[in-house]
């Protein structure tokens, strides 16, 4: 699993004109899946995110985790994280797993980092979405597993 964090001030998804899930403070996370991923690797990463210490304490050090400063999660599945644009001028997405392994691999994640005792909003797998987000920081990490 590869996926983007960014910590946010505020940030939405939206689908068809209809917000489906936001957050006010914390973490949006671009999700991609691949084909050797498996359900042991979505728990590390949730655990690790759960962990993380992205946030100021009282001496502007990054100290505290989502769960220290009451922050959320919107999760958003993004298959485009597995391109490859090294040959050619369209990327290939052959490292993108199929629809039928990574959507169940990425509520299985959400799930896992609700088992870690953090509020998750999600995007809508396999949607075309717009997803607004006011960078904290800026932010930005790159996890995989």
């Amino acid at each position: 699993m590869r996926i983007v964090l960014q910590r946010a001030k505020q940030a939405s998804v939206t689908v068809d004109s209809k917000v489906i899930g936001e957050i006010s403070h914390g973490y949006v996370l671009l999700v991609g899946v691949t084909h050797e991923d498996t359900t042991s690797e979505a728990d590390w990463l949730a655990a690790k995110i759960a962990g993380l210490r992205l946030f100021e304490d009282e001496q502007g050090k990054m100290n505290r985790s989502l769960e220290d400063v009451g922050g959320h999660i919107l999760s958003v599945s993004q298959f485009t994280l597995y391109g490859d644009s090294n040959k050619g001028r369209r990327p290939s997405f052959i490292e993108a797993a199929r629809p039928e392994v990574a959507e169940p691999l990425w509520l299985h994640f959400n799930e896992a980092l609700r088992l870690q005792g953090l509020k998750v909003e999600t995007g809508k797998f396999g949607a075309m979405m717009d997803v607004q987000l006011v960078n904290d920081g800026p932010v930005t990490l790159v996890l995989e597993k």
